[in-house]
């Protein structure tokens, strides 16, 4: 029998109804259980009468950190609607890629990207747009919401329905749609709410992008499932978030960020003295963390409880308590409680402890597959098993290490950068022979792109006017930061190219 879905901010209206939910910290704007359930029920209404919202059509969201995403979002949830958020810092044709692929039927957007929305609109024929200021000020969205008094209830759903597309780039150089049920959310916040102590008390400072899996789930969803509170901040400041995070009023009990989170945070002069007793969980992942990045942590008595996932897998896979930060550093933990993992030779083989192989993940956290993509999916999944990816040991107490990535995939600030969809923007460009772009070590971001390129003959292209071409085309973050020339790209017996050859080359060169 199918598992119902049940309507968390409904129950939480009814049980916790007062309790605050969730704070907009950039207007300052504050919504109980009570209140929230209504506003996403009119946003429901809304998009369901204006604009003609039903079971399965897309609803694309592009705009900033605000209470707003999280009201669609839930809104999505009632109407049995496709959730879709999209990445702000994609440029108009990568949003267009993604637009035709998923269909949305409406668009609702910040007033900061009114020009991209617009530009995608017309471009792809998207039939609904309407902007939201994300301050409650007055606007199409919060003209909708008061327009329309009667909210929507949740329609029957169980656990296999879609709630939620969420683009990600592939190997081929095209973004994939990774498919989120309402199933994987349910039990994305069981998997993580048990080690992390998500509880009702609990209250989440969140700087992630909502358009990332991190920003939603880590620990975002999981928080207001619980009943907790949930404060979202618009953008990632350094300063700002450290006093949010030692502001003991505020009580902040949960945070999530990336590497370079926590690095900006402990180059701020106030970090000396920062009170951060008050926080009892802080996660850390989307990239490796140094070593010294933890034990710096560490010596302020919060220990950074790192881990494993994936936007296909919802995302946890792997934790790590933050007890066990410096007895197990560098490792990613162990498996969640509700999904299994293997690690696996080439032929799919289990490997021995300590061996290297790559990780399968199985379990009801896992994708369907990839929207309108079912050769991808066919190439990831085989009999319930996503492959990863990740070359990846286990020790002999069962802890997981992420040793490498088997595919070329690199990781700036926290987001997945695919060499192979910026080496197609690079062969746009008249004169390059051949392109390699690669991941490079880098103290403030994790890792950078350099593009490694084989001009053609007589071309006079420079290091500048491949950056500058990448940047008009690409998200700031997918730009390679470095170019380097060579005469001929190392490839093997099949023509492969081999890119650690080039990244063990370009980094003895730089430290000689």
């Amino acid at each position: 029998m199918a598992v119902k879905v049940y309507d968390w901010l409904a129950k939480n209206a009814a049980f916790r109804g007062d309790h605050l939910a969730m704070c907009d910290l950039a207007s300052e704007r504050r919504f109980s259980y009570r209140r929230a359930n209504d506003r996403a029920g009119r946003v429901a209404t809304w998009l369901r009468e204006d604009f003609g919202i039903g079971r399965g059509d897309r609803v694309g969201v592009l705009a900033p950190n605000t209470t707003d995403v999280l009201e669609i979002q839930f809104a999505c949830a009632k109407l049995g609607a496709v959730f879709l958020p999209l990445n702000w810092r994609l440029t108009v044709p990568e949003l267009c890629f993604i637009a035709r692929d998923a269909g949305p039927k409406a668009l609702i957007h910040g007033a900061e990207f009114a020009d991209s929305a617009r530009a995608v609109a017309a471009e792809v024929g998207i039939p609904h747009l309407a902007q939201t200021n994300g301050d409650g000020s007055d606007s199409p969205y919060e003209r909708g919401i008061a327009r329309h008094l009667v909210p929507t209830e949740m329609v029957d759903l169980d656990h296999d329905d879609l709630w939620t597309i969420m683009y990600t780039s592939g190997t081929t150089g095209l973004p994939k749609g990774a498919m989120i049920t309402h199933g994987m959310t349910f039990w994305n916040t069981v998997n993580l709410g048990l080690p992390h102590r998500i509880t009702p008390d609990a209250v989440q400072l969140t700087v992630l992008p909502l358009f990332h899996t991190g920003g939603l789930n880590c620990y975002t969803n999981p928080v207001l499932h619980a009943g907790g509170t949930v404060h979202v901040m618009k953008a990632f400041d350094p300063k700002a978030c450290l006093d949010l995070l030692t502001d003991r009023k505020l009580g902040i009990t949960h945070f999530f960020g990336v590497p370079a989170n926590y690095q900006f945070m402990a180059q701020q002069p106030e970090f000396e003295t920062a009170d951060l007793s008050g926080v009892r969980m802080a996660g850390i992942g989307g990239a490796p963390s140094s070593l010294s990045l933890l034990e710096t942590w560490d010596r302020k008595g919060l220990g950074l409880a790192q881990g494993f996932g994936m936007t296909e897998t919802s995302p946890s896979v792997l934790v790590l308590d933050a007890a066990d930060a410096m007895t197990a550093p560098g490792s990613s933990g162990k498996p969640v409680m509700h999904n299994e993992v293997r690690i696996v030779d080439e032929n799919g083989e289990d490997v021995a402890p300590g061996e290297v192989g790559e990780l399968w993940v199985r379990g009801p956290n896992i994708t369907p597959g990839y929207w309108n993509r079912p050769e991808a999916t066919a190439e990831t999944i085989t009999d319930g098993w996503l492959h990863t990816g990740d070359a990846t040991r286990m020790d002999e107490r069962g802890f997981y290490y992420i040793v490498d990535r088997t595919k070329d995939m690199y990781i700036s600030g926290g987001e997945n950068v695919y060499p192979a969809e910026v080496e197609n923007v690079i062969y746009q460009l008249d004169g390059i022979a051949e392109a390699a772009v690669i991941g490079l070590p880098d103290d403030k971001w994790g890792e950078i792109g350099c593009a490694v390129i084989v001009l053609k003959k007589g071309a006079e292209l420079t290091g500048e006017a491949i950056i500058a071409h990448c940047r008009r085309n690409l998200a700031t973050y997918k730009t390679p930061k470095r170019v380097e020339f060579i005469s001929e790209l190392p490839r093997n017996a099949t023509g492969k190219v081999l890119k650690r050859e080039l990244r063990d080359s370009i980094g003895k060169a730089d430290a000689a």
